[in-house]
């Protein structure tokens, strides 16, 4: 397997776990331990191959490198992936010995890694694993469900993209297509619902997007329909490469900024959103809420405090946007560029 995205280096180690008693299949991937020990999710989902969970958790990895550092976290980069067996249940006794195999592996690791939770992963997963060791954030005995806090920090990285792109600082009024209604979009979706927002929604599950329809007045679309949406704002909420060849040309929008991650398949599609003058929000920067939020117990929780630190990613992100416009540079090239400033300086 190719283990260079983007031209680079993408790990400093990677570490692979298989639990015979519990069938747990579990993949650790540490970026960039410069800032501090690595900080990144647990994803459980069903992956088709060993190639594309490695490749996920790679990706994965770098990215939390590179959304701790323009957070301003004294953390580094890392990130989990367990290929989830078929008859995994949601919850149970077998559900907890899971994670807690799981656990043992990330106590392994010597507090290099403190984990959190993803997709697929939940608050009571995060407190079966702190049973076998002290490196897990978010459980519920922490800080909790680390999605509210994405969800706002998205929230305000649109209002920054808004003020950048159109000189207003009310969203009222505004189109927004949400791709997947997750534990992050659908918060998303009602924090924009309650400024006035209006809704187009997808999701692949039919009973998300009946909800949304129904307590938020939004528009319901096909899955594949929802690039092109003639909206102001499209926001991708579900997995990674949503932005590539067959989509980009599809979209009718001014801004993309959405809570996914690695949305962008290769970086010259960073080049396609400028050239057709598309804004687009770099998603490590703008979806850092819930990091920022796990972050916080790290040093003892303090919730008005990170919220403070949440609310900051507005100013990150018109950083960036006035950033690239002054070098007419993508906005992607400029996140990177600040974010291994910021490495290069320790």
């Amino acid at each position: 397997m190719d283990l260079l995205l983007r031209g680079k280096p993408l790990f400093g180690e990677l570490h692979l776990k298989y639990d015979d008693k519990t069938g747990l299949p579990a993949i650790v991937a540490l970026h960039n331990l410069k800032l501090g020990p690595g900080i990144g999710g647990c994803r459980c989902l069903p992956y088709t191959s060993t190639d594309d969970a490695m490749r996920d958790v790679l990706r994965l990895a770098r990215g939390m490198t590179y959304k701790a550092a323009i957070s301003g976290l004294p953390h580094g980069g890392a990130n989990a992936v367990i290929v989830r067996p078929a008859d995994l249940p949601e919850s149970g006794a077998r559900r907890e010995a899971f994670f807690e195999a799981f656990g043992e592996f990330v106590d392994s690791l010597g507090g290099r890694y403190l984990v959190a939770e993803d997709a697929g992963t939940t608050p009571a997963d995060m407190n079966a694993i702190r049973r076998c060791t002290p490196h897990v954030l978010g459980s519920e005995a922490g800080s909790g469900d680390p999605a509210p806090s994405t969800a706002y920090g998205v929230r305000r990285g649109i209002e920054a993209a808004v003020k950048h792109r159109y000189g207003r600082d009310s969203l009222e009024g505004l189109h927004v297509a949400i791709q997947g209604l997750g534990a992050v979009g659908y918060r998303l979706a009602e924090e924009l619902h309650a400024l006035g927002v209006r809704l187009t929604l997808t999701d692949m599950r039919s009973d998300r997007v009946e909800r949304a329809v129904a307590e938020l007045g939004a528009t319901a679309v096909a899955p594949d329909a929802i690039y092109a949406v003639e909206a102001d704002i499209f926001a991708p909420c579900a997995l990674g490469s949503v932005l590539n060849d067959q989509t980009l040309p599809q979209l009718k929008v001014d801004i993309v900024a959405g809570a996914a991650n690695n949305q962008l398949a290769e970086d010259r599609h960073g080049l396609l959103l400028q050239e057709r003058g598309i804004l687009y929000a770099p998603d490590y920067a703008l979806n850092a809420g819930g990091l920022i939020n796990v972050a916080s117990e790290f040093e003892g929780y303090d919730s008005v405090k990170s919220r403070e630190h949440q609310t900051r990613i507005y100013d990150t992100m018109l950083h960036i946007f006035e950033r690239a416009a002054l070098a007419k540079l993508p906005t992607n090239v400029i996140a990177d560029r600040v974010v291994e400033e910021l490495l290069a300086a320790r």
